[in-house]
C-alpha cells in the first residue's frame, strides 16, 4: 500500500539486510542514521510534492526524478549522483522495446528513487534484503540495481537472436511472403533496443568513472563487469540486425527469382500461343474463300499444321537455350 506515493521505504543495516519503515519513520529519519533507500511513483501527486518541497534535493535533480521521459545518464551534483537507467519491460502482454525508466539520487546516506510502471528488480532488492543478502551501503545499491536490470536483458536478446536463426532456416527451406513481416519485426525490436542501450552504456561508463567517496574500488570493477555485459549486449543487437537485413535481402531476391521464373514461363506460354492464335483468328472470318472449308479433313489437317508449328517453336526455343 502506498503512502505519499511511497513504494518502498528501508533503512539498510549495512549487514545485507534493512527494516522497512513506515512514512511516519521516514519522516524521523536523520541524515547520521543508516543509508535510507525511498522508492517512490512519481505520478503519484503527493511523491511530487514531497520531492519537490521536503527531500531537501536541489531544482535539477528533483525535476530529474519526477520527469515523464529521462534519458539514460549520470550526472554528479554535490557530493550526490544523479542516475537515469531503463530496464527491459517484461510486464504480460508489453513489448520489451517499450523499456521503463527508473530514476536515482543517491549520496553516501541517501537513496530516493521513483519510477511508474513496475520494474522486476526493484522488486529483486527487496527480497534480497529480505534473505539477507542485499546491498550493504548506497554504492552497491546502484552496483546491485544496474546488475540487476541489465542482466534481465538477456533473455530479450537471446530471445531475438533465436528467432533470427529460425528465420534463417526457414528462408532456405521456403519462400512465403509472411517471413518479410517477421524479418521486418525483428529489426524494428534489434534498433530499438539498440537505441534505447547504447546511452545506458554511455551512462554506466560515466557512473563507474566518478570519483565519490560512497563508490568503493570494488563497487567499480564490479559497474565495470556490468557495462562490459551491456556493451556485448549491444554488439550482439547489431549483429541481429545486420544478420536479418542479410536474411530479408536472401528473402526478397529468392521472392524475386521466383517472380521472374513465372514470367518467363507465361512468356513463353504466350510466344507458343501467339503464332497460333493468329492462324486461328485467321481462318475464323466469316468470309468466303478460307481453304478446305469444303474438305471434310481439313480441320484434322489444320490441327496438324498447329502440331507442327508448336513443336518447331520448342525447337528454336531449346536451341536458344530459352527452355
Amino acid at each position: 500500500m502506498k503512502t505519499n506515493g511511497l513504494i518502498y521505504a528501508y533503512l539498510i543495516d549495512g549487514q545485507g539486510g534493512a527494516e522497512k519503515l513506515d512514512w511516519e519513520n521516514v519522516q524521523k529519519w536523520e541524515y547520521e542514521h543508516e543509508p535510507i533507500w525511498l522508492h517512490f511513483d512519481f505520478s503519484s501527486p503527493e511523491a511530487i510534492d514531497w520531492i519537490s518541497k521536503k527531500s531537501g534535493l536541489d531544482e535539477v535533480s528533483a525535476s530529474t526524478l519526477l520527469t515523464e521521459e529521462s534519458r539514460p545518464r549520470t550526472t554528479l551534483i554535490g557530493g550526490g549522483m544523479l542516475v537515469s537507467l531503463r530496464g527491459v519491460n517484461l510486464s504480460p502482454g508489453s513489448d520489451p522495446e517499450d523499456m521503463v525508466a527508473i530514476r536515482v539520487w543517491l549520496d553516501e546516506k541517501r537513496i530516493i528513487s521513483t519510477r511508474k510502471r513496475k520494474l522486476l528488480s526493484e522488486s529483486d532488492i527487496v527480497r534480497s534484503f529480505e534473505e539477507k543478502q542485499g546491498p550493504k551501503n548506497t554504492g552497491e545499491f546502484i552496483v546491485d540495481l544496474s546488475d540487476r536490470l541489465i542482466s534481465r536483458m538477456q533473455g530479450t536478446i537471446d530471445d531475438i537472436e533465436d528467432r533470427v536463426a529460425q528465420m534463417e532456416e526457414e528462408v532456405i527451406t521456403s519462400e512465403s511472403h509472411a517471413l518479410r513481416t517477421k524479418l521486418s519485426e525483428i529489426r524494428r525490436e534489434a534498433i530499438m533496443l539498440r537505441r534505447y542501450l547504447a546511452p545506458q552504456r554511455e551512462a554506466m561508463t560515466k557512473l563507474q568513472a566518478e570519483n565519490v567517496p560512497w563508490l568503493s574500488d570494488n563497487d567499480r570493477m564490479h559497474l565495470r563487469e556490468t557495462t562490459d555485459r551491456l556493451m556485448r549486449y549491444t554488439e550482439d543487437l547489431d549483429s541481429v540486425r545486420d544478420r536479418a537485413a542479410v536474411t530479408q535481402e536472401e528473402l526478397l531476391n529468392r521472392l524475386s527469382e521466383q517472380m521472374n521464373m513465372r514470367m518467363y514461363v507465361l512468356s513463353l506460354v504466350a510466344a507458343i500461343f501467339l503464332p497460333l492464335g493468329f492462324l486461328t483468328g485467321l481462318l475464323g472470318i466469316n468470309v468466303g474463300g478460307i481453304p478446305g472449308s469444303e474438305n471434310k479433313f481439313a480441320f484434322w489437317i489444320f490441327i496438324l499444321m498447329l502440331s507442327i508449328v508448336v513443336a518447331f517453336l520448342i525447337v528454336i526455343f531449346k536451341k536458344k537455350k530459352w527452355l
